[in-house]
């Protein structure tokens, strides 16, 4: 395994502009532009490049609380204390649609990862989802009693989160429109939450100084973190799902290792309270605000170690074979995924070689958990690319167990395989230990090929668990569906019994 060097994050640059507190920072798509609202009623937009000129966009009456890129990056959504909601092209001209959201401040703007929608929370006590084209408004959730701080779609859309000053985090059904779940252990006003970029859980804020950590799936509290010294105002996750950073009235910056349930490092920058902090959509940067009216831009430089594991290993063999390099070739492969320990995901895992060495290029959706050293989640599927890469695509197709405990015994078994074939293969004695270079053979031995067998029931394997994906794909989607038919036809047959009662 390489060597993990470390860099500790440093502040690359500091922005002055805002005439008051900052509230709310943001970035971009491809990080080019940072957006920040203040407590001055003005929404900044900074360059990244150095030298270039900073947009200052002026509309909100009131203090700005909170701000949001599209995912494309074409778009900007700010709340105000105005109660009110724009829309702004992030351009020089600064050209922006404004709505009337809710009846009382609006504390929180998030889009949803397609960009359709548009969720905003506000003190009124309500959440609001519209359409971001012509900002239609679509439903509102409305179960919170007291105001809300935030709330954020999840990443594939179907779930909502939110924060209230009523100690409770919330987890919504978009589709149904009801609270699937109440989060209660906060001692006080919860100021921030956010999903986990897989999407499989959230975080959350307090003003109790805590940051406490939820499955979406269970509803069990994983992590609880009491590191702050005053109230954490609010939180980021890194990209690859293994850090967060949170900021706190105590005026620091923290980031917590999430695999290992630590803290990281502890920063120091702003005169005051932190009140904002966010990661860049790809992980190299986090920026802050503060009430010192600041808003600094931080390099991680962790976050090049998760992405650049690089294990040392031969070259994959042009066929299947059972020489000592071929079998030593498999043996290592398999001992990447029997030995891997970023956990379980739902995404595609890809791993590639290149050069010389087997590199995993990342996963960015996992849970919190390390996995058992042996435990595997799917047979990976081999395919040579046209540069001569060879790329292994390990699919971990979400909620099917049984195949997990299927894919586990036949790695056990494919490795015992290899295992057991290399003592068949006749390699050099060195001389002086135990035969002489006479008593060696020295006529040469036929090429052993995998049996056809083997590769074709493996590649069978492989296909029949696509095929099981799919359709458990499809049947959870069947069954949404007739979950949404039943729930309409026991109100219309409720509806029908009301009318038909005198």
């Amino acid at each position: 395994m390489a060597a993990l060097c470390r860099e500790d994050p440093s502040l690359e640059r500091h922005f002055k502009g805002h005439r008051d507190a900052v509230t709310c920072v943001d970035f971009s798509l491809n990080t080019k532009q940072l957006a920040s609202g203040s407590m001055d009623s003005c929404l900044m937009i900074w360059h990244m490049k150095p030298q270039a000129r900073a947009y200052r966009f002026t509309g909100h009456k009131d203090a700005v609380t909170c701000v949001n890129f599209s995912p494309s990056g074409h778009l900007l959504a700010s709340g105000s204390r105005d109660k009110t909601v724009r829309i702004w092209v992030p351009n020089v001209k600064g050209e922006s649609t404004m709505f009337r959201a809710h009846t009382a401040t609006v504390r929180s703007v998030h889009f949803s990862s397609d960009g359709q929608s548009l969720v905003t929370a506000s003190d009124d006590k309500t959440i609001k989802v519209w359409s971001t084209h012509r900002q239609r408004f679509l439903f509102s959730l409305s179960q919170h009693i007291n105001w809300v701080r935030c709330a954020r779609f999840s990443p594939d859309g179907r779930l909502i989160v939110s924060a209230s000053d009523d100690k409770t985090v919330k987890l919504w059904d978009k589709t149904s429109r009801e609270c699937v779940h109440s989060y209660c252990e906060h001692g006080g006003f919860v100021t921030y939450v956010d999903f986990h970029p897989s999407g499989t859980c959230v975080a959350a804020a307090g003003m109790d100084n805590t940051v406490k950590v939820w499955d979406v799936r269970t509803h069990r509290l994983l992590q609880h973190y009491q590191l702050h010294s005053a109230a954490v105002n609010a939180l980021s996750f890194h990209p690859s799902g293994k850090y967060l950073i949170t900021a706190s009235s105590d005026s620091t910056l923290k980031i917590l290792d999430l695999m290992e349930g630590r803290l990281l490092y502890t920063l120091h920058g702003h005169q005051g309270p932190a009140i904002a902090v966010a990661f860049s959509r790809t992980g190299e940067y986090f920026a802050s605000g503060g009430s010192d009216e600041q808003v600094m831009v931080w390099k991680s430089n962790f976050d090049v170690v998760d992405y650049g594991e690089v294990i040392r290993m031969p070259k994959p063999p042009a066929t299947l074979g059972t020489s000592a390099t071929d079998l030593q070739f498999w043996k290592s492969f398999l001992s990447v995924f029997t030995n891997c320990d970023i956990g379980e995901c739902r995404c595609q895992q890809l791993f590639s070689w290149k050069a010389g060495s087997f590199k995993h290029e990342g996963c960015t959706h996992h849970l919190l958990t390390r996995s058992g050293a042996t435990r595997i989640l799917s047979l990976p599927k081999v395919r040579p690319t046209t540069k001569g890469q060879w790329v292994y695509m390990l699919n971990c197709p979400f909620g099917i167990l049984p195949s997990v405990r299927l894919i586990l015994f036949l790695s056990q078994f494919l490795s015992s395989t290899l295992m057991s074939a290399q003592p068949e293969v006749d390699l050099p004695i060195p001389t002086g230990r135990g035969r002489s270079p006479e008593s060696v053979p020295t006529q040469p031995q036929e090429p052993i090929s995998m049996p056809q067998t083997l590769t074709s029931t493996l590649e069978h394997i492989v296909g029949q668990l696509d095929v099981l994906t799919q359709t458990v794909s499809i049947l959870e989607q069947r069954l949404t569906l007739t979950e949404d038919k039943l729930k309409q036809c026991l109100e219309n047959q409720q509806l029908i019994m009301q009318r038909a009662t005198p």
